[in-house]
């Protein structure tokens, strides 16, 4: 996307495009409410269900998770959500939700995939969002661009990371061998900028805040990002609910989705509202500020379910299996139709 986009382009802010995400969803959408001033949701009649939902306070992509408990969403869907912050491993959380230890998480999709191509019993019911990693590199370098990158080393957090995943990606589209014609070597977070200092890496391949503190600190550009070269509408995020919930109780399922992907509506419409919910759980070099510019940056407007959310899977199988991250035996449409649950139907 270029620098000339309008911030409407940009970040889908108009009316019609999320009166069109929200019926994508089946949605009731808040957005008449918003206009009006409500602040909070009306809460639904009755004896809430208890559910616990696994979330990150160190990713300000999740805020809309965060601002539903705010606003009574969950409460208004008849829910009583305790938000629990995972900070472990992927494989440790798919396996609470598949041994019913919770319910219910949010995460990136190609932090997910590869888990869940092992056969956890978890089941993806919506896209939340695109737009969470970023490929950055200091001026200095003179990098400007993925072809640059060829022979250069990339730091990342781990092997396993979204964001190596997602940039071998992009090499592999950009005509690179993401295994042969760059090395991805792996640091603390604290230590990646450092690292990049010294000159022992060439690029960083991380998410937000960190990737967006360190352009807004200057001295940094950013070559791509999961919201270019293509991926300017695939989703990042994913919700996940344990599949014997979506078995045995799909209405409770459906009324989680329901809530968080109202509350992506109003993050669109009010990130500030989403930013300020944030904010406490946030580490405390994050200010209110950069958490909703992180939100406008991102395409919480983007959030599919149904036929197009298992087309955005598949292509990341495919994806996937192209850079080796997936077996070659792996059939994406067919993993995609594994994988995800139509909670909207039930």
């Amino acid at each position: 996307m270029t620098e000339a986009a309008t911030e409407t382009d940009r970040h889908g802010l108009d009316r019609r495009t999320l009166l069109r995400g929200a019926a994508l969803g089946g949605l009731a959408l808040p957005l008449g409410a918003l206009a009006a001033g409500q602040s909070r949701a009306q809460p639904a009649a009755g004896k809430l269900t208890k559910i616990k939902f696994a979330t990150n306070s160190v990713a300000p992509c999740l805020s809309p998770v965060y601002l539903a408990k705010d606003k009574g969403l969950y409460e208004k869907y008849g829910l009583d959500v305790e938000l629990i912050d995972f900070g472990g491993p992927t494989e440790n959380l798919l396996e609470a939700l598949a041994t019913g230890k919770a319910d219910a998480g949010v995460g990136m999709a190609l932090r997910w995939l590869k888990a869940l191509e092992a056969g956890f019993d978890v089941k993806i019911t919506a896209g939340s969002h695109g737009g969470c990693s970023r490929l950055v590199a200091l001026e200095s370098t003179n990098l400007r661009t993925l072809a640059d990158l060829k022979g250069k080393t990339i730091g990342i957090t781990d092997l396993n990371s979204p964001g190596k995943h997602f940039f071998s990606i992009l090499l592999h589209k950009e005509g690179l061998d993401p295994v042969r014609d760059v090395e991805w070597r792996q640091y603390p977070i604290a230590a990646l900028p450092i690292a990049a200092e010294k000159g022992e890496v060439h690029a960083v391949a991380d998410g937000d805040p960190n990737a967006y503190l360190w352009l807004k600190r200057g001295g940094w550009v950013q070559i791509a990002s999961n919201l270019d070269h293509g991926f300017e509408n695939r989703v990042c995020c994913i919700i996940g609910v344990r599949g014997s919930l979506v078995r045995d109780d799909p209405k409770i399922a459906t009324a989680l989705n329901r809530a968080v992907l109202e509350a992506h509506d109003w993050t669109v419409a009010k990130p500030e509202d989403a930013g300020h919910s944030f904010a406490r759980f946030a580490p405390k070099h994050v200010t209110p500020e950069d958490i909703i510019g992180i939100l406008k940056g991102q395409t919480h407007n983007h959030r599919p379910v149904g036929n197009e959310l298992k087309r955005e899977l598949a292509l990341y199988a495919e994806e996937l299996r192209a850079v080796r991250v997936f077996k070659a035996s792996t059939d994406p449409k067919t993993f995609a139709e594994k994988v995800y649950a139509d909670v909207f139907s039930a």
